[in-house]
């Protein structure tokens, strides 16, 4: 399940990305962290990168939802 915003296994080793962020949207989070080592880590910089970042986070969290809600109501009809 690789789309444009998730690395590789070996991509997010090789970038030293935690464990607790390699989910998804990865591959944006390399841009995000580049530009916010670049500004030294200013809360007013990288505002473009943060916001792709953290709508792709909301995305994932929308999706992986209905997938439960799907789950549940599959799993309540065959009770």
């Amino acid at each position: 399940m690789t789309s444009s915003t998730t690395l590789s296994q070996e991509q997010m080793k090789a970038h030293r990305i935690p464990l607790g962020w390699r989910d998804n949207c990865s591959a944006l989070l390399l841009p995000l962290n580049a530009c916010r080592r670049k500004n030294n880590f200013k809360p007013w910089e990288c505002d473009h990168e943060r916001h792709e970042y953290e709508k792709c986070q909301y995305d994932d969290y929308v999706r992986r939802m209905k997938e439960l809600s799907k789950q549940k109501l599959a799993a309540a009809e065959e009770s």
